[in-house]
């Protein structure tokens, strides 16, 4: 059956659709979202805090993101993958977008990957301001064109244009719950400014972050991360460690791929008993700030705390010493076949001798120094010896030893052309075989640090640069002082045997510490470049004794006049050829992490043992450091102190600094150190105890015992 509506029915249908019509219209828009763009990992928007916004208001406006589960967007700082959300506006005259105010962020960790960001959903606010002569009834019309990167096992941009359209009226509306409910979630987020002081400095794993201040505990504070404002900063994927005490905590992190300033602003945040997260922007100090140290108890003091007078006299006085310590023996070599040189010889050339000398290793000294504050002020965390972590540069060393030798062996003569041409040419010959036997004692030395150079070269380091060239020269002053004095006072040297056959003997027989030297640096760059590595550098060597011989044919003039100039250019030739092979040959694997003796030094393994409360022995090592091998040889293993590490269940670590380990180094920097030998004991429970770089049964022992 077909029903019929009465006409007067129709009429009054009719009449309220019109009513509700006029009054949809008469109502104001609901302006506080934009036009959404969708895909099935996001829908994003333009939002407002506000509906409708009056003349002279600040309100906010943000870019809202609903993620689809497991997805996740990204922090100002995306850590290792992602890319930070970009927005830009075009609004009318007189209105004003500031920045985003970014939430605190989570970690999100995804295998060996970490980014920083935020899942399910988050609102980036900014502030936005209305102009004061903005007419009542009138609209402000806000678009914006943005761009973000969502990820969950992989990543994917997205992009959207946006139209937000806000009613001017006389007084401001809020937005609906909804969209104020998605501020709530920023608001929540929003990182309050730290009430505790805050330091950022070296620490034994990369860098070491202290907070001092009322209400720290550890029911306040359960867990925290560090969030650096600067990507690279830290090792966005590596554990923090963190240690509390009342009114004060302290956060490892492990240092990042760029280099990282004194300071780094950032957001902690903090996890208390209950679950709740906090987060705290902060601009931590650079340096050290009441607090726990995790890693290394009491360091060396910083080197504003040093006085210039004792680093410069610690430099001299480890200078000194430096002619003792087994780094040094092979130059002892040529040092003595230059005094044998002196025997006879006036008063003035005796004195010029141990001046050039002094002039040398000054040189060296001054040149190594410049060398260490330009790649420091590249960002570059160095040491003392650092060269000698370029196999490229052992090489060269071991050629030259070999060289050395192969002249002393008399296979060829430096300069001799030039014997005869006048005792005038004959001094300026002898004067700069002295300037050179200095610059070498500085090259082969480095490798060792002497007791009181440890801290003067971590303080001079971090001086500024006149005040570490004049510890530098302080120290070469104290390496020259033996020889200098002996040119200064010749009474001594006129006491020598004078010259006859048993100079030729002596330098002859000095060939050998040269050679032995030679064979060492092949030995130390097996350890850093492996098979590869060796090989070309015993084809060096081949080639370095081939050019000696072939010069000495022609010095003795048993070949063509060119022959000695043509043999050196085309040795030296060869052996650049062998360079890139070097400097790019694969490094020798890594020692297994622990053996039956000790185990490799990790950061994070120290961190834990002294967690667990287990007394630990650290020893930094390097193959090019001879008074390191001589102190594990006399010392390390012997029974004594096996025993004692033994009876006191004293987990012994090695660091090997043969190749450059930024880790170690960041150790070694704790302690305002820069060179080897090191070796720290950490007690259980306890601080650390900084022993001397010389060793002995009974230094270790007590050491351990006490």
């Amino acid at each position: 059956m077909r029903y019929l509506v009465p006409p007067a029915r129709k009429f009054w249908q009719a009449l309220a659709m019109a009513l509700m019509l006029a009054v949809l219209k008469s109502a104001p828009a609901a302006a506080e979202e934009s036009n959404l763009r969708q895909s099935p990992r996001a829908t994003v928007s333009l939002v407002s805090d506000h509906a409708a916004v009056s003349p002279g208001q600040t309100l906010r406006v943000g870019l809202r993101q609903r993620l689809a589960p497991h997805w996740h967007t990204y922090w100002k700082n995306p850590g290792d993958a992602g890319s930070p959300p970009n927005i830009a506006f075009e609004t009318p005259p007189g209105v004003d977008v500031g920045p985003i105010d970014w939430p605190g962020p989570d970690r999100f960790l995804v295998g060996p990957v970490a980014s920083y960001g935020y899942e399910n959903e988050i609102v980036f606010p900014m502030r936005l301001s209305i102009p004061r002569d903005a007419r009542p009834g009138s609209q402000v019309v806000i678009a914006a064109n943005a761009d973000w990167v969502v990820c969950e096992k992989e990543c994917i941009p997205e992009d959207g244009s946006f139209r937000l359209v806000l009613p001017v009226e006389a007084a401001a509306r809020p937005a609906k719950a909804a969209i104020l409910a998605a501020f709530g979630i920023a608001d929540a987020r929003k990182p309050q400014p730290a009430p505790w002081k805050a330091a950022l400095g070296a620490g034994t794993s990369g860098l070491q972050l202290r907070i001092s201040g009322p209400g720290i505990s550890a029911q306040t504070v359960r867990a925290a991360l560090y969030f650096p404002d600067t990507w690279g900063v830290v090792d966005h994927a590596a554990a923090q460690s963190l240690e509390v005490k009342q009114d004060a905590l302290s956060l490892t992190l492990p240092k990042g791929q760029s280099p990282a300033p004194g300071a780094a602003a950032g957001v902690l945040m903090v996890t208390d008993g209950g679950g709740q997260k906090r987060w705290f922007a902060m601009q931590p100090a650079a340096g050290s700030a009441a607090g726990p140290d995790t890693e290394s108890g009491p360091q060396a003091p910083p080197a504003s705390a040093l006085p210039l007078w004792q680093m410069a006299a610690f430099a001299f006085l480890g200078g000194v010493i430096l002619n003792l310590m087994p780094c040094v023996f092979p130059v002892l070599a040529i040092k003595a076949t230059a005094v044998a040189g002196m025997s006879g010889g006036d008063r003035r050339a005796v004195r010029l001798s141990g001046v050039f000398y002094t002039l040398g290793v000054l040189a060296a000294f001054m040149a190594l120094a410049l060398a260490l504050l330009a790649v420091r002020a590249g960002g570059q965390a160095v040491g003392w010896g650092f060269q000698f972590q370029s196999p490229l540069f052992v090489a060269a060393m071991c050629w030259l030893m070999l060289a050395i030798g192969l002249n002393l062996s008399g296979v060829f003569e430096v300069g001799g052309s030039l014997a005869g041409a006048g005792q005038q040419l004959a001094d300026r010959k002898g004067h700069a075989g002295s300037f050179f036997t200095g610059l070498l004692a500085v090259v082969v030395a480095t490798p060792c640090t002497a007791p009181f150079m440890g801290a003067a070269i971590g303080s001079a380091l971090a001086a500024p640069a006149g005040v570490s060239l004049l510890v530098f020269a302080m120290m070469g002053l104290g390496l020259a002082l033996p020889f200098l004095l002996l040119g200064l006072f010749p009474a001594v040297a006129r006491r020598l045997p004078r010259p006859g056959m048993w100079m030729l003997r002596l330098r002859q027989a000095m060939a050998f510490p040269m050679y032995a030297t030679a064979a060492w640096l092949l030995w130390v760059l097996a350890q850093q470049a492996g098979e590869s590595g060796l090989r070309l550098a015993l084809a060096g060597s081949v080639l370095v004794g081939l050019a000696a011989w072939l010069v000495g044919l022609g010095q003795q003039g048993a070949g063509k006049p060119w022959w000695p100039r043509g043999a050196a250019l085309a040795g030296v030739a060869a052996l650049a050829a062998l360079a890139p092979g070097l400097q790019d040959a694969a490094p020798q694997a890594a020692p297994s992490r622990q053996s039956a003796q000790f185990e490799a030094y990790s950061a994070e393994r120290l961190a834990s043992l002294r967690a667990e409360g287990k007394p630990v022995f650290v020893n930094m090592t390097a193959a090019w450091c001879i008074t390191c091998l001589v102190n594990e040889r006399t010392t390390l293993s012997t029974a004594a102190v096996k025993d004692a590490m033994r009876a006191r269940q004293v987990v012994y670590m090695k660091g090997d600094w043969t190749n450059r380990d930024p880790a170690i180094t960041a150790f070694l920097r704790s302690f305002q150190r820069d060179g080897l030998p090191f070796y720290v004991f950490y007690p259980a429970g306890k601080d650390a105890v900084v022993l001397p770089p010389v060793l002995t049964e009974s230094i270790v022992t007590q050491t351990l015992t006490q």
